[in-house]
């Protein structure tokens, strides 16, 4: 499919999932139906900005302590979105300039802005795939074939709020346990994921707003968040609210966000 083709592809029509994130970042890729679904959404859960902006601030934190002290050189990044710089490859090649990057992706609005993830260093190498995560075993044939990582050397599979839209039907824990189960010992799992913990009917009115956008959702606790890294060695702090997962400082002001504002477990874990 062509990024022309993708283009055509994408439906207006309905909310999207990705845009809908694209405009709680303060992005430009969005439509007036997402800006309306995403501010409905905001109307439920102020908090929604904070979240997304404390999602992407764990990924950069998880991406360069993996890079900087567990000797990670590849990624596998499923569920990519649309592309906010800076991305993870940019992330990764900004402290080992040598990383190498697999983006997979099944929708087509990712496809159309796809190039904005090939520009690696020189050293190291992005690509993208599209592939589903609901059918592991085809992604995993896809990420092979482009000849990118070498599953004999440890990857970090990134699930980065992406989780919570397969719901326990899709077998979720099963669908994770085999992209491990591909990797050699020495990967990692970096994972964020909305909850319902700390404010339960808020999030039921999250819920309802997506599902009734036609995008299934299922927010976790972090006892289930948890069975994710079943089997790994959780890195300090563990499953954590995504600010207080190895946080940077927050603002001149000192001012932090409250769990609830947050609601995204997060954590890392290395296989043994």
């Amino acid at each position: 499919m062509t990024n022309s083709q993708a283009g055509r592809d994408l439906d207006t029509s309905r909310p999207h999932s990705a845009r809908m994130y694209d405009y709680y970042l303060g992005g430009k890729d969005h439509f007036e139906v997402d800006k309306q679904a995403a501010e409905a959404v905001a109307g439920a859960y102020p908090g929604i900005f904070v979240c997304a902006r404390e999602n992407r601030a764990f990924m950069h934190r998880a991406t360069r302590i993996l890079a900087q002290e567990y000797g990670i050189r590849q990624w596998l990044d499923v569920g990519t979105g649309i592309p906010t710089e800076p991305n993870l490859h940019q992330v990764a090649q900004s402290v080992v300039p040598e990383a190498r990057v697999v983006y997979a992706d099944n929708d087509p609005l990712v496809l159309k802005y796809a190039e904005r993830l090939m520009r690696s260093t020189p050293q190291g190498r992005t690509t993208y795939i599209e592939a589903d995560v609901n059918d592991p075993e085809s992604l995993l044939t896809a990420v092979a074939a482009s000849e990118v990582l070498d599953f004999d050397r440890p990857v970090a599979l990134s699930l980065n709020a992406l989780m919570h839209f397969i719901t326990d039907a899709q077998d979720p824990y099963g669908i994770v346990g085999r992209l491990l189960d591909a990797l050699p010992t020495g990967s990692a799992l970096a994972l964020s994921h909305c909850t319902p913990d700390f404010d339960p009917a808020t999030w039921d009115k999250v819920t309802a707003i997506y599902t009734d956008a036609g995008t299934p959702v299922q927010f976790r606790a972090q006892k289930d968040v948890a069975r994710f890294f079943a089997g790994l060695d959780l890195i300090d702090p563990g499953v954590s609210v995504g600010h207080r997962w190895r946080p940077a400082a927050h603002g001149s002001d000192g001012a932090e966000p409250t769990d609830a504002q947050v609601s995204l477990w997060t954590g890392v874990g290395i296989k043994r």
